[in-house]
């Protein structure tokens, strides 16, 4: 079974995290998530950002020196130290409905009725919501789809492309599937 330093990115609730965790526990790895480096520990969460040299060492001191993890999320544009450190990059990718879909009911269940009208959390949430559907968007200034396919484009090691917005499973099996083909190119 292939193992190595797998990066599985794309948009916000196209599965990332998902796909993560399930290869983790497929491949017997740890899985990490660029959001645990990126902020600062807050509450509620993912309110200060952790400076770029911060983030960088302590994701050496928590896990890059392994010969063997999976990271998820996104670290285009701050990351780029650690990208000779993959040894496979999977892209998955979803239409908005699905993942603002699933964004939805993952925020409902963590956040509750904070993020209902007139809660504590509802401008916050419907900024994230926002921010989550321009995507797609050309002009999007923020983490795009236009960002994420130019610094595919740059990287040295196989980019694996799935569709997110299957099965949780399908995705999983279509994942080993792909990683035991380029381990077996290798």
């Amino acid at each position: 079974m292939a193992k190595g330093r797998i990066h599985v990115t794309g948009a916000s609730g196209s599965g990332v995290s998902t796909l993560a965790r399930g290869l983790a526990t497929a491949l017997g790895l740890q899985a990490f998530d660029t959001d645990d480096f990126f902020w600062q520990p807050t509450d509620p969460a993912c309110c200060q950002k952790r400076p770029v040299a911060d983030r960088l060492a302590l994701m050496e001191q928590v896990f890059l020196p392994r010969s063997d993890w999976v990271l998820a999320g996104s670290l285009s544009g701050w990351g780029d130290a650690i990208i000779p450190r993959f040894s496979s990059v999977i892209f998955l990718t979803a239409p908005v409905s699905v993942r603002l879909d699933r964004l939805r009911r993952r925020e409902c269940q963590r956040h509750g009725a904070a993020i209902a009208a007139g809660g504590e959390l509802e401008k916050a949430h419907q900024g994230f919501l926002d921010w989550a559907m321009r995507y797609d968007d050309p002009g999007f200034s923020g983490r795009s789809r236009m960002g994420h396919e130019a610094w595919l484009a740059d990287l040295p090691c196989p980019v694996i492309r799935l569709d997110g917005a299957q099965d949780a499973g399908r995705v999983l099996a279509d994942a080993l599937g792909a990683l035991d083909g380029v381990s077996a190119g290798a």
